[in-house]
């Protein structure tokens, strides 16, 4: 029996780089201000969807909810192997919460619905909740079972997944349709495939096509669309009027987490040594470095 997966997947704020600088006075981040990352745990969850096809058979499908720049990461997924991939996007949902995120996540999967699967990181980096997994699973009903950090196999309707507890591991089994997220060592991901590189590079999304035509009095965005549909590199976008979604639980208003206070935490060295500005004084430190296997 072969199996047919959507994978839930972010692009997230590069968190290694945020400061005070690139926070917003309501509390959110902006992320224009940082370089973006395929969410970790998002990305090991596709590889986990992607070998269950290459076992099983069937499909695996990407969905993420962003901005227009969210398109380069699913030219990732499909650069991993992913069928198809989908943009859930609109200014109306920006400042979304994990409450309204999976509301309208939710209704992506409706609309992308049947499907036997669902795959998603535990948690992303820029929020550490874990919960747009758990909270998408409970509005469409959905069985789930978390912190997965392996499949062990697919019979049927039954999927028996090994999942990551304290101080050891406890095996499940979940009667399919069901949603998993999954722990980040649950498998390495592979590397792009350079003929799907080439292949997909030039998949994209509508409105990037009709950035193509604003730019190029030659080109009509329709007939763009119709060409990258027959080629297979077309991503579809989702807005709020494709879900018909309630609004009220969309975006910033829909969101009821608010942020009380930030502040800015700098973490000082219990002690430190002064390197002479000279010569001696590098050789020195390359020698320490090389001592503590830093590098060398």
């Amino acid at each position: 029996m072969s199996y047919h997966s959507i994978v839930m997947v972010k692009q997230v704020p590069d968190t290694a780089n945020i400061s005070g600088q690139v926070m917003k006075p309501d509390g959110t981040v902006n992320r224009s201000k940082l370089p973006t990352v395929f969410n970790p745990e998002d990305k090991v969850a596709l590889e986990l969807a992607l070998q269950l096809r290459d076992r099983y058979g069937g499909t695996v499908r990407v969905v993420t909810m962003g901005p227009l720049k969210a398109s380069d990461l699913l030219r990732d997924c499909l650069y991993m192997g992913a069928d198809e991939a989908f943009l859930v996007s609109d200014r109306r949902f920006a400042g979304a919460d994990t409450l309204a995120t999976s509301y309208v996540l939710a209704e992506a999967l409706r609309k992308l619905s049947p499907y036997d699967m669902v795959f998603a990181g535990r948690q992303a980096i820029d929020g550490d909740t874990a919960q747009v997994g758990p909270q998408t699973a409970e509005k469409l009903g959905l069985p789930q079972i978390t912190y997965a950090e392996g499949i062990l196999q697919a019979e049927g309707s039954t999927i028996t997944v090994k999942r990551k507890i304290d101080k050891g591991f406890e095996v499940l089994e979940g009667t399919l349709p069901l949603l998993i997220t999954v722990i980040k060592d649950a498998a390495v991901p592979r590397p792009f495939r350079a003929k799907r590189v080439m292949a997909y590079k030039n998949a994209h999304t509508l409105l990037e096509l009709e950035k193509m035509a604003e730019a190029n009095s030659l080109l009509y965005a329709d007939q763009l669309k119709e060409e990258y549909v027959s080629k297979g590199l077309f991503i579809p976008t989702f807005t709020a009027d494709d879900l018909d979604v309630d609004l009220k639980r969309c975006g910033l208003g829909g969101s009821p987490t608010k942020v009380h206070k930030i502040e800015s935490v700098v973490l000082g060295a219990s002690e430190h040594e002064t390197i002479p500005a000279n010569k001696d004084g590098m050789y020195a430190l390359i020698d320490k470095l090389m001592e503590d296997h830093i590098f060398g």
